[in-house]
């Protein structure tokens, strides 16, 4: 049968994720808007992730089983163990998901590989930043090598940006594909400017009507917020923050000279207002795969300054809907033609708005589902073999 006409119906999808709730990062949220889709279009799910205080024992009506972990960075990390082969012998998927997947993924996707059933691995990690970043040096290519074994060992790979594509490709990686990241159209809207919450934002962050330049995401040593001090002496212009995590005390300390608001962490309606308070949107890390707070400060209709790195080259149209810098100076002159200009700020927070219009969470999970239906197709063919042994 041709791979077109291939018609699965509904599928049983066996979710297996290296970071799940309460742990709220690029994967997480990933892994949870998929499993909305998959609820909502009548599809059968399970999640298997590691263990953590707090794991929930469901989402969106569907078993998520917490499997051992260890702690490593603040992050609890999934171990391989014969739960994964048991679980998913027992629910007999027509597809394995492994997002970000490692140790627990690999497990996961060999699992599969026995019981013949198809599996979709999704990359989120930037392993040449990362590499280059801590200065690895030779061992970035034993790190490479330990991507390529998880990878081959999946019936498709699937990168979320063309610079991470380009990076599977040169490590030999094959059979892969391109599913980038949907974004919530209704919750971060530029009328939300409009809202009581976001104008309570904005009279906090900006008293005497300064423009808000704001940092929303996870604050980390790859994502080099402190890169933010080359704004200092910008006129007119104050700094919002919005995220925590082990970078924190460097960040503060070296953006101490600034004017400068930390408001933590923010979810759901309070994070959609904050972003709706700023005026600028500024990402700072040259080491995203993705970007996914690019996304949601163009849906909010913000205009975005970001590195010429990774995925921000695919999300942001240098002049149109925002500024891609090379270096700190670059990006002091386009924070600064950004503050200066109103009418600026607005023509390309309106393009930002436009540019996120197709990117609807059902659409890029359609896409994702039609990924699932061509890897279950090139495993179709071969018999299943019988259950694994416990």
């Amino acid at each position: 049968m041709p791979r077109a006409a291939l018609s699965i119906g509904v599928m049983r999808v066996a979710v297996v994720s290296e970071s799940f709730l309460p742990t709220v990062n690029g994967v997480t949220t990933s892994v949870c808007r998929v499993l909305e889709q998959l609820a909502a279009q009548g599809h059968e799910a399970m999640v298997i992730s590691p263990a953590a205080p707090k794991v929930p024992t469901e989402y969106a009506g569907f078993p998520v089983h917490a499997v051992p972990a260890m702690a490593y960075r603040q992050f609890p990390v999934g171990l391989p163990n014969p739960q994964v082969s048991r679980l998913l012998d027992g629910f007999r998927p027509d597809v394995l998901h492994a997002a970000s997947p490692f140790l627990l993924g690999a497990q996961a996707i060999a699992a599969a590989g026995r019981l013949g059933v198809a599996s979709v691995a999704i990359y989120q990690t930037d392993v040449a930043g990362y590499a280059r970043r801590n200065r690895l040096g030779l061992a970035s290519g034993a790190v490479w090598r330990l991507i390529k074994w998880v990878h081959d060992g999946a019936t498709i790979t699937l990168a979320p940006s063309s610079s991470a594509l380009a990076d599977l490709e040169s490590a030999g990686i094959e059979r892969l594909g391109r599913w980038g990241r949907g974004v919530d159209l209704e919750r971060y809207h530029p009328n939300n400017r409009l809202a009581p919450l976001a104008r309570r934002y904005r009279d906090f962050l900006s008293p005497n009507g300064e423009v808000i330049v704001g940092y929303i995401g996870r604050i980390a040593p790859e994502k080099q917020v402190e890169r933010l001090r080359a704004l200092r002496g910008i006129p007119g212009v104050r700094l919002a923050i919005v995220g925590d995590g082990p970078a924190l005390p460097n960040v503060q300390k070296a953006l101490r000279p600034l004017p400068v608001t930390y408001l933590g962490r923010l979810a759901g309606e309070e994070l959609a207002a904050a972003y709706a308070a700023l005026d600028v949107f500024v990402h700072t890390g040259e080491e995203e795969t993705f970007g996914q707070t690019v996304q949601e400060a163009h849906a909010s209709g913000l205009p975005v300054v970001a590195p010429a790195f990774g995925g921000p080259l695919d999300l942001v149209e240098f002049g149109v809907d925002g500024y891609l810098f090379r270096d700190d100076h670059e990006l002091r002159d386009q924070v600064r033609a950004l503050a200066g200009d109103g009418a600026l700020r607005l023509r390309m927070g309106e393009a930002g708005r436009r540019a996120v219009l197709d990117r609807s969470w059902a659409s890029i999970c359609g896409e994702l589902f039609a990924h699932y239906e061509r890897a279950i197709a090139e495993v179709r063919p071969t018999r299943r073999p019988a259950r694994l042994s416990a």
